[in-house]
């Protein structure tokens, strides 16, 4: 959620902050500022509620020189957006400086504390407390501050911290919120996320819950909660900056949609190859391990649940294991049934979803195996499972995730066949048959790009209406859902997905003149009935975009409009079905004139619960 950066060596600090932010603008916020310490020892602050152009606009007229700094995008939980509110947050004598990514959930009672001691607070947020408490255990030692600060916070944290009394150095702390280091030639980075700095450095550290940095501009020291020294790998991101730019799209989330035939076909790289056993990069299930799953539970969030769902049709299918989908948050609360014969796959794009992580957790502590899929090399989801698939879709900006959820499909039907392979549940020309046609799967994405114009013109006649319903059975259902959810995110009309069979039971109540339907007919075994479905809400009057299969044209009688996808096996249809969904969510944002990239009251990376 929140964007954190922070800068210390031989360079102007406020460039390298602002340039950081405006990376990580993606993340969604209400207000930014930084803080800079000058070559006096003075400390210089500017925030600016709204958008980052505001601070920028602000800081033409009075610019903070320096070249040690940090800086923040907000995205308000405590206290409404305001300059007040605003990170960074000080101690009163503004000697200490604070960014923070979370939530201190105890900060009432520290607040409270602090009162007693005579300090005074200004903004309504949890993070204030943090700076004044690290200024009442300040003793000529920032580092011991800081931990003796961090050992009375309860909650979620990713902190960056600098002071007058110790200008050379910054701090970095993380709990529950992801936070990275970037190494430079004399000079170091503190960032939220790697596209934020990647214009000045590829290498980096990721530092693990309650572990601690102090980042000088030519060194880095990493300490544990006791204060023991610890070593850290430096890992190098293959990335190049341009995968963060549009690269000439007008916006991200069309460049993010454009790519996802490319990231499709990276993500089968090496995993899927003709006439070879699937292979799961170095995860290691022994032959008995996966015949003895007895059940798995997928959990996810958004976009990634969405996916999760697919995935229960297509491992139950292939693989006939049982698989139950949760939302990452409701998997916490229900107590669900769990043993050593249970399986746990954790989906998450950024592997920082708060929700997600706090239910992988949990199943790790009744003894749960567990998977992760995620698109994030080295984060939290990645670390702390016992088996990582990766998704190689690239940096996704766009808040509204696309080619992570078609490459987080790819690694469904990845497990699918691994597990089908070694249960016996598909023989080997089935799984052959599916590999080959996955293996089409880039170029018949790169076609139903194609369809563009078509999209652009229904979203141009029907962007004006207040509500949008997507219908579909069997696995168009649970894409019908992801379809409804990107129209939802980014152009803010009304949307929902219902099962077809499911009309009769209510749903069609809601139809009336003009409403508009995108109806999915993808699966031959239930095209008829869904032909049927659309002759009932045509008849109520609404106005229907019927999806199909090329060669199935007879949904242009009962349709207004109607789009095609190449054929493939049903089960993989998914994968293409989604991207006119896709690109209908964009262009009737784009039409409406919303901010398609940064959509209001979202973060790509929620982690805080």
């Amino acid at each position: 959620m929140c964007g954190i950066v922070g800068y210390i060596g031989d360079q102007e600090a406020q460039p390298v902050l602002l340039n950081g932010l405006c990376r990580l603008e993606y993340r969604g916020y209400d207000s930014a500022g930084i803080a800079v310490l000058n070559h006096k020892g003075e400390m210089g602050l500017a925030k600016s509620k709204g958008r980052l152009a505001n601070l920028e606009e602000k800081l033409k007229a009075a610019a903070l020189s320096g070249t040690t700094g940090i800086g923040h995008t907000r995205w308000a939980t405590h206290g409404e957006p305001s300059e007040t509110n605003c990170h960074p947050h000080t101690n009163a004598k503004k000697t200490i400086s604070v960014i923070h990514n979370g939530i201190i959930e105890n900060y009432l009672h520290l607040r409270e504390f602090l009162i007693s001691k005579g300090y005074r607070f200004y903004s309504e947020t949890d993070t204030e407390v943090i700076p004044n408490l690290i200024d009442y255990y300040y003793k000529n030692d920032l580092l011991e501050a800081v931990t003796k600060a961090v050992s009375k916070l309860e909650g979620s944290y990713a902190l960056g911290i600098m002071s007058v009394y110790e200008p050379d150095k910054l701090i970095a702390v993380r709990k529950d919120s992801p936070l990275v280091i970037g190494i430079g030639k004399n000079e170091n980075f503190i960032a939220s996320d790697v596209p934020a700095v990647l214009n000045y450095t590829r290498d980096f550290i990721y530092l693990e819950d309650k572990e601690f940095a102090v980042i000088r501009k030519d060194a880095v020291e990493v300490y544990t909660l006791e204060g023991e020294r610890t070593e850290k790998p430096v890992k190098h991101v293959t990335w190049n900056a341009d995968a963060a730019e549009k690269g000439g799209y007008e916006h991200f989330m069309l460049k993010e949609i454009c790519e996802q035939p490319g990231a499709i076909k990276a993500t089968m790289t090496s995993r899927i190859l003709p006439g070879q056993p699937v292979k799961l990069d170095d995860i290691a299930f022994t032959e008995k391990e996966i015949k003895e799953i007895e059940k798995i539970y997928i959990v996810a969030c958004g976009t990634a649940y969405h996916a999760g769902v697919v995935g229960k049709y297509v491992i139950e299918k292939m693989a006939r294991i049982p698989v139950e989908v949760d939302i990452a948050s409701e998997f916490r609360y229900r107590d669900p049934l769990l043993n050593d014969k249970t399986l746990l796959i954790a989906v998450s794009q950024s592997g920082e979803t708060a929700d997600t992580l706090a239910a992988m957790r949990e199943a790790k502590s009744k003894g749960v195996k567990v998977m992760a899929i995620t698109n994030v090399v080295g984060s939290s989801i990645a670390r702390e499972a016992d088996n990582v698939l990766y998704t190689w879709a690239g940096p996704e900006i766009a808040v509204a995730s696309t080619k992570a959820y078609t490459t987080q499909l790819i690694t469904m039907y990845i497990l699918g066949l691994y597990f089908a392979q070694h249960r016996g549940t598909m023989t080997n020309e089935e799984i052959e048959a599916v590999k080959n046609d996955m293996l089409t799967l880039p170029e018949k994405a790169e076609k139903t790009l194609g369809h563009r114009e078509t999209l652009q013109k229904f979203a141009s006649n029907n962007y004006m209406h207040k509500n949008m319903f997507f219908l579909g059975r069997g696995i168009d259902y649970a894409v019908a859902m992801e379809g409804a959810l990107k129209v939802k995110e980014i152009s803010y009309i009304h949307s929902e997905a219902y099962a077809g069979g499911e009309l009769k039971h209510g749903t069609i109540a809601l139809i009336e003149e003009g409403t508009v339907v995108i109806a999915l007919a993808t699966q031959s075994r239930l095209y008829d009935k869904m032909i049927s479905n659309i002759r009932e809400v045509t008849t109520r009057g609404a106005k229907v975009l019927g999806l199909a299969v090329e060669g199935n044209n007879s949904i242009e009688k009962v349709a207004e409009a109607a789009l095609y996808v190449p054929p493939v096996q049903d089960i993989l249809i998914p994968v293409l079905a989604v991207i006119p969904l896709q690109l209908l969510a964009y262009y009737t944002a784009v039409q409406k004139g919303c901010d398609v990239d940064k959509p209001r009251n979202l973060a790509k990376s929620v982690t805080v619960e």
